[in-house]
């Protein structure tokens, strides 16, 4: 286990543990506030996030930022946002089970440091992961399911909603949810 966010990335971006490593140009670990109770996982950085080092930064990151603007959600304030595999797969195809596998200890060590009270998966890929190997992003989005002292929940990826623009009003749907998620966590803290 790692003592801190900073010393992760500094092993991180040292990392060959797959191919992916040959073809990026930045290791993509994750940005927000590292003590939020909300974190957000995707499935992998896209050419924009390569090139800047950030996830979530091209179009599907500004629609993104919009949705969580939404439920008064943001990466500067209350969020932190990571992905399953940390380097571009090439042509922004999914990253395959074994980069995923070699992968995923980083992301375990970003949640064991961030601690969240709520993993939201931004996508299949990211859900079969995490959440269950067979889940179905559209009929099983926006259930909660919880795993020892955290819950888990599943929404369209925001380029699967570019692609598809008909499942945003679903997608904003799920963001209430969140949304009320977080009122309750706030409440049951408090008492």
């Amino acid at each position: 286990m790692y003592k801190s966010l900073k010393e992760l990335q500094i092993h991180c971006l040292n990392c060959t543990k797959c191919e992916l490593c040959k073809t990026r140009k930045n290791v993509v670990l994750g940005v927000g506030n590292e003590e939020s109770q909300i974190m957000f996982v995707g499935e992998g950085p896209g050419e924009k996030e390569d090139l800047t080092g950030e996830p979530f930064v091209g179009r599907a990151g500004k629609l993104l930022d919009k949705m969580l603007e939404y439920v008064d959600l943001s990466r500067e304030k209350n969020i932190y946002i990571a992905n399953i595999v940390k380097c571009r797969p090439p042509k922004n195809r999914d990253p395959f089970d074994t980069e995923q596998e070699a992968c995923i200890d980083w992301l375990r060590n970003q949640i064991l440091l961030i601690r969240p009270r709520l993993v939201v998966c931004l996508g299949r890929v990211a859900a079969r992961r995490i959440i269950k190997n067979d889940f179905k992003i559209t009929k099983e989005h926006g259930i909660l399911y919880k795993k020892g002292n955290i819950f888990f929940m599943a929404t369209f990826h925001p380029s699967a909603l570019l692609r598809s623009p008909q499942n945003k009003p679903a997608a904003f749907e799920d963001f209430l949810k969140i949304k009320e998620k977080i009122e309750n966590m706030t409440m049951n803290s408090k008492v």
